[in-house]
């Protein structure tokens, strides 16, 4: 009996999220029930989430950026996160057209009669760039808005170092909040299994008949490309630039991934997302500088997202998308990627860009939209899922760079 180990955190996650669904499917007759006495305490799980995710988003970013000690090396990372990011994304918009140009026969022809969607109105490239950088310094954390939170973050941080002995209060009252609200953060993380099955009984409650309707086929097409790019360019990525086993990968952040399935937001699963990179192999300074990124403008399950239900749509209208179509389609979703970061409702408006930049009717959004929840959950699953990939990969690189400039530094010394 000594021998006996505890579970892990992630096979209690899957406890809970395999109870929540057999819970939700008992339900399905019994929706309010699920809507009235389960979802609240979903609702109460994902407060505490939200209530975390902003102190750590600041200041993890703050004290990674002071344990670097050089503005160069913050400068290194961050060209290597973006362009990951924006390649990858890219890549499963691919996916995503591929996929959908394959599956476009046996699609559903859905009836388009009487359709009305009206899209939330997208900001303009220039008005995207203003709105990244906030006008005071408290608006950004009451209203949670990831992108400005991070900006504070960068510049804060870096006034820090710059202000080298001066700083070194400022340096570690930062460091003193950051380690007491990951305390915090390892507090609320423990009831991540009980969260994961209050969050997914009311959605396969509601959504259990219509999973086995007429959007079937779509949603399953849109898995096997969520599994495809999973398996495909993470897999690859992390082996070959992150010198990793893909299985150690995917098992070490699995439980980040178990989350972010059932609570379909990469902001409210970004505390376990850096447990769980730290643990397999990244960097802390690394991952607390890449993840909150990651999860404002890394949408690779969104990316995926748009270009198969910009397939489908323009099936059920009888339009046969072109070479140059499904080109500005994979243009318009990758920049889009950072252009809607931090707005609610970002796949939608995501997609209903995509739909306009290639001449598709926006209404059709109202296709998707009632098993958009169904999506967005396995689109989240890989949006976090590229997160950690990067966080790793990015460790690798950067030690590698370090290891060469320290060989190079050492080169004359050795010849003497």
């Amino acid at each position: 009996m000594a021998n006996t180990k505890k579970l892990s955190l992630a096979t209690w996650i899957f406890i809970g999220l395999a109870a929540g669904i057999v819970v939700g499917l008992l339900l399905m007759g019994n929706v309010e029930f699920a809507d009235n006495y389960i979802r609240p305490f979903g609702t109460l799980f994902l407060n505490l989430l939200k209530l975390i995710v902003v102190p750590i988003v600041l200041f993890s970013i703050m004290t990674g950026i002071i344990s670097m000690k050089d503005i160069r090396m913050v400068g290194s990372i961050g060209w290597k996160t973006i362009v990951y990011y924006l390649c990858t994304t890219a890549v499963a918009v691919v996916i995503g057209l591929v996929a959908a140009s394959v599956f476009k026969g046996i699609f559903p022809v859905l009836s388009v009669s009487g359709l009305e969607y009206e899209a939330a109105a997208a900001p303009n490239a220039l008005q995207v760039i203003i709105d990244i950088f906030p006008s005071n310094i408290i608006a950004p954390l009451t209203a949670a808005n990831m992108l400005q939170i991070i900006v504070i973050a960068l510049f804060v941080g870096i006034g820090i170092v710059l202000a080298g002995e001066k700083g070194q209060l400022a340096s570690n009252v930062v460091e003193s909040l950051n380690e007491v609200f990951m305390k915090v953060m390892g507090i609320i993380i423990k009831l991540s299994p009980f969260g994961v099955f209050f969050l997914i009984v009311p959605v396969v409650a509601a959504n259990g008949p219509t999973i086995l309707g007429s959007l079937a086929l779509v949603l399953l097409a849109a898995y096997i490309c969520y599994v495809l790019h999973a398996a495909i360019v993470y897999s690859s990525t992390v082996k070959l630039m992150g010198g990793m086993s893909p299985i150690k990968f995917f098992k070490g952040v699995l439980p980040a991934m178990m989350m972010a399935f059932s609570s379909a937001s990469s902001a409210g699963t970004l505390p376990l997302t850096l447990e769980c990179a730290e643990k397999t192999g990244a960097r802390k300074d690394i991952a607390s500088f890449v993840l909150p990124l990651g999860a404002t403008i890394n949408m690779d399950g969104t990316a995926i997202y748009q270009g198969l239900c910009s397939v489908f749509i323009a099936s059920c209208f009888g339009i046969s998308l072109t070479f140059p179509q499904m080109l500005m389609i994979v243009l318009t979703a990758t920049l889009a990627s950072i252009g809607t970061a931090g707005v609610p409702g970002a796949g939608m408006i995501m997609l209903a860009m995509v739909l306009q930049s290639v001449g598709l009717p926006v209404e059709g959004i109202a296709l998707v939209a009632g098993v958009d929840r169904i999506f967005d959950m396995g689109r989240t699953c890989i949006n976090v899922t590229g997160d950690a990939a990067c966080a790793i990969i990015v460790t690798r690189l950067e030690e590698k760079r370090l290891a060469k400039k320290a060989s190079k530094t050492q080169a004359p010394s050795v010849g003497a």
